[in-house]
């Protein structure tokens, strides 16, 4: 190769350096900004009002079984206590007594509480017009379906009384029908799984006039309970859990180990 030649391709190579230097100084290094999010607000959160811990029946409530919880606002309604709405609830609450059970993380709610002076366990379980009363019952279970009758479950009450003068004369009449109880013994909810509740006595969730008409066939002949299925707890106190045409007013007397349905009018 000729000297000519590489003296001119080292100067066109050094002019295409030159401008390409120049080119670029032309143009400013942008600096590369990195853009970070600002924080969002959690406004789609609300704070409620929870059981802390399992909060028993009839238990009274204490500051550890309180807590504050983010609970989402769309999820939130006119039950829950907000604390955006009352502030001082925790301290409100303090102190009442639960009328139901609430499970660990359950919202609270005013109307499964009650607090005063005069707020007794069973008081404040008894529903606004309701009456408790207490009845006899053999605590072997020979009246109460064999002792797996348990708080909250639901029963009808049949009253046996003698039908005349003859020694195994007697008669059975169903007086109550789908009757809640309140509790066995001083037992006023299952605990520990235990299946079997035996006491002495049952204590029944009654109207005012069925107060007056327990204590009255208790005082004439003796009361048994016979247990009912849950499904019955909507069912009207007064209807026949089934489609039989047996009026409920109706006498089973038994005369000599023979059994006769009598009707009354």
């Amino acid at each position: 190769m000729k000297t000519n030649q590489i003296v001119a391709g080292a100067i066109a190579l050094f002019a295409f350096g030159g401008v390409f230097v120049l080119t670029n100084r032309s143009k400013p290094i942008q600096p590369v900004v990195v853009k970070t999010a600002a924080p969002v607000e959690r406004t789609d959160l609300e704070q409620v009002l929870t059981a802390a811990k399992e909060i028993p029946l009839g238990t009274q409530v204490q500051d550890l079984d309180l807590a504050w919880s983010s609970w989402p606002r769309t999820n939130t309604n006119e039950g829950m206590i907000l604390k955006s709405k009352e502030p001082e609830a925790l301290d409100e609450i303090k102190g009442s007594v639960a009328r139901a059970q609430f499970f660990a993380g359950e919202p609270l709610r005013r109307s499964k509480l009650v607090k005063g002076p005069n707020a007794g366990f069973l008081s404040a379980i008894l529903p606004s017009g309701s009456r408790a009363v207490a009845i006899n019952i053999d605590s072997t279970g020979s009246t109460s379906a064999g002792g797996f009758i348990l708080p909250n479950d639901r029963v009808d009450v049949i009253r046996t009384t003698r039908a005349g003068e003859g020694e195994n004369a007697f008669q059975s009449q169903t007086i109550l029908r789908n009757i809640r109880i309140l509790a066995i013994g001083q037992r006023i909810e299952e605990k520990n799984n235990e299946r079997v509740v035996v006491g002495s006595n049952a204590t029944l969730e009654l109207t005012p006039r069925q107060s007056e008409q327990i204590v009255l066939a208790q005082r004439v002949g003796q009361l048994s309970l016979v247990l009912r299925s849950m499904l019955d707890a909507n069912q009207s106190q007064d209807a026949p859990s089934d489609n039989s045409a047996e009026p409920s007013a109706g006498l089973t007397i038994v005369r000599f180990g023979i059994q006769t349905s009598v009707n009354q009018r």
